[in-house]
Formats: C-alpha cells, structure tokens, sequence
C-alpha cells in the first residue's frame, strides 16, 4: 500500500472548516478538488487526477465542456428561472429533442435521477389506480438501485438498505436480477409495473440479457403493465447507443433519464409514451422542474453527443478500454470484465477494491468500487485511447501494490 499523502496547509484549513460546518453523510478522502477539464481533476494543491469515475457517469462530456459553459452563461443573462408555473422556450425545445430521439411521446423534467424515478413510480401507480382496478405493486430486482429518496430506496434491492430508515415504503416486489421466469411468477392482480435497469451500475455493473428485456416487454404487452426502464446511468450514449433500451429492440412505455444528461449540471426526466401521459392538475410537479437553465445545460449536451457521434465513440473505446484490463487480467487475477459502452466493471480477485480506490488515487487515477471486489470505469465519453492507456497504466500500478 501506498503512504497516506501529505496534506498541505491550505488543504488542512478546509478540511478543518468542512468538519465544522458539514453534515457528515460518507467517508471522503482527504482531497479538495478545485477546478477540471475534460478527463481531468485537479485539487487545491494543483495536483492531477484522471478521472474514471465523472461524477458516478455524470461528466458526459467532461469537465467543463465549453458547450455546457457558453450554453449556461447565455441563458444565465437572459432567465434562470420564471417558475414552473410559466413556459419557456429551452424547455419546449429539449423536450421536443428527447421526444424525436427516443420514440417516447411526452417528457417530465426535475433535478434527479431519483427525482424521475419517483415521477415514474406515480405514473404507475396512478396508471393502476384508473386502469388496473386499484393495482399499486411495482416489480424492481434485487441489486438495483433507484435513487435516494424513501420511495426509491424501498425500490431499491440493496441488502444495507433492507433495515435502514423503518418502516419501508411498501409496493415493491423484488426478484433476482436477469430471471424471467421470477418476475413471471412475482404478478399478481395488484401489479402495475416492472421497474429495472438495463445495466445495474452500482449493483455492480451487471448487463440484463436481451432476452430478458424482451421478455419483461412481452409480459407487460400480456398483462397490461407498465414496462418502465430506469436509463439514469445508462442514457446519453453512455453504453454505446444513445438510450440502452435501443440495443434491445424494445420501446419502454416509461423512461427515466438523469445523470448524464445535463453533462454536470443536475438534470432528470420521465418519458413516457402517450398513452399513459394521464397525470392530472397538481398530481406531479416541482420548484425546479424544466427551469431555463437545466434547459439549455441539457439541450447543449444532447446536441454535442449526437453531433460528434459519442455512442459510437464510447461502444470503440469501451472495447478497447476492455481489451486492455483483459491484457491485466492474468497478472493480476481480474475475471469478469463486463460492460456496455464505456460503463465498464471487472472483478479483484481478492474483497479488495476500496484499497485499490485509495492507492490508485494516490498515484493520480479516480476510480470507484461499487462491490468490494469490484472496480467500476464510467470515464467521459469524450476520453481518448491515450487516455485509457494511461489509466491502464496507473491501475496497473495501483493493483501491483495492493495484489502482489
């Protein structure tokens, strides 16, 4: 293991002030970012980072984008926010994008993924309650993750939440990830909707089979339920193809978008097709939701990753990123390299991955460890091969003095 870095004066009297005046909610490391640019953090010190991680896949296009920067700083001199009570153009003009992209019919915004998710989960809900004599069950898997809020936690199939924050919302139903024949068996006459991810990300980066998709959709068409498809981390070209659900040739009746999609800026949205647009006056609605400044800061992203074409970039790219921990595998023992895109996750062979954070931190690679012998990649999609040749490097370092 590497020594613990020297912390400079300057970074001393943050972290001294954060102590004071912060709410502790998780263990951070003793660094204090400052500023970034593309595939790159630095720190109040000046010292570099690479950053595989942008914001648990947030950065689509990096840090600081100048598209996002101009985008923002415009609109920031026109109006930042007229109320959701009023219509704004930039609003109007990504939602007509969203609609075009994805074959969904209408979109929703808000601020979070969770946030999306939860306008998802009352559409279900409301859709039982007119359509589905009263049915108010969703089925979520086992290992997903859905956002932070009560409603999405209880979704969730994450074991360290089971008995966190009682009592639990109830409604949801949880079967084992990628099991057909489990979620076939979990409807009953009070299920409205199944809930999941075409690629659990921090569950671990696990890939649903195409024919588990397709199958939830049948089950769906033969049932009457909502097939709502969480696409927080997977959306925005990050797997490889603007949405996920595209690579599985299906139509969710209900998406949910975040994360990338602002490219930094915090943006969500819930699409749905227009049969199931059934919301009435004051049932869905928010202080935040579709102000003109998340606006422009999406619409700018979305143009740029369908101009330069970055699905296609990050399906090139993540193969090769791929290609290289494969080449790292026999030395050092990683087994399951798995992915889409460039969302990218590969097992230790050891319960050893919050070490490997650390040192690989240390020597100036960003990386996250979503299981604990689990290493997981989310790299912008605009990282280059030059790039992922230096963090191949730097991992490759970090695993020698944690493994060997």
């Amino acid at each position: 293991m590497a020594a613990t870095q020297t912390l400079s004066p300057q970074t001393q009297t943050l972290l001294a002030e954060m102590e004071a005046a912060v709410m502790f909610t998780a263990k951070r490391p003793p660094v204090v970012m400052a500023r970034g640019r593309g595939s790159w953090l630095w720190d109040v010190d000046g010292r570099p980072y690479l950053d595989f991680v942008q914001g648990w896949a947030v950065n689509a296009l990096g840090h600081c984008p100048p598209v996002l920067a101009r985008a923002l700083s415009a609109q920031a001199k026109v109006l930042v926010n007229a109320s959701p009570a009023f219509y704004n153009a930039p609003w109007i003009h990504f939602a007509q994008l969203l609609s075009q992209q994805s074959g969904l019919d209408k979109v929703f915004f808000t601020s979070t993924g969770a946030e999306a998710n939860e306008g998802a989960l009352k559409l279900a809900r409301k859709y039982g309650a007119v359509k589905l004599n009263g049915a108010y069950e969703v089925i979520t898997t086992h290992n997903a993750f859905h956002g932070r809020t009560l409603a999405m936690m209880s979704a969730s199939g994450k074991a360290a939440w089971d008995k966190l924050f009682l009592p639990k919302v109830p409604g949801f139903v949880h079967v084992p990830f990628n099991d057909l024949a489990a979620v076939a068996g979990a409807i009953t006459k009070n299920t409205c909707a199944i809930m999941v991810e075409p690629v659990q990300g921090e569950g671990g980066v696990h890939v649903a089979d195409v024919a588990y998709i397709q199958g939830l959709r049948a089950l769906c068409d033969q049932h009457k339920l909502l097939l709502i498809l969480d696409e927080v981390q997977t959306g925005i070209g990050r797997v490889g193809s603007l949405f996920a659900y595209q690579q599985y040739q299906v139509l969710p009746d209900v998406l949910t978008l975040g994360k990338g999609l602002g490219g930094g800026f915090p943006v969500s949205a819930t699409l749905c097709r227009n049969a199931y647009n059934i919301f009435e006056v004051g049932e869905q609605g928010g202080t935040f939701c579709a102000q003109p400044l998340a606006m422009v800061a999406g619409l700018a992203v979305v143009q740029e990753v369908i101009r330069r074409k970055l699905p296609q970039r990050a399906e090139q790219n993540g193969r090769y990123l791929m290609r290289g921990l494969a080449k790292l595998a026999p030395r050092f023992g990683l087994k399951n390299i798995r992915g889409k895109g460039l969302l990218i996750g590969v097992d230790l062979p050891q319960d050893k991955g919050a070490d490997v954070v650390v040192v690989a931190r240390e020597l100036g690679l960003l990386l996250n460890s979503p299981q604990l012998a689990t290493l997981r990649f989310m790299p912008a999609l605009t990282v280059s091969r030059k790039e992922i040749d230096q963090a191949l490097h730097l991992l490759a370092q970090a695993l020698e003095r944690v493994l060997i």
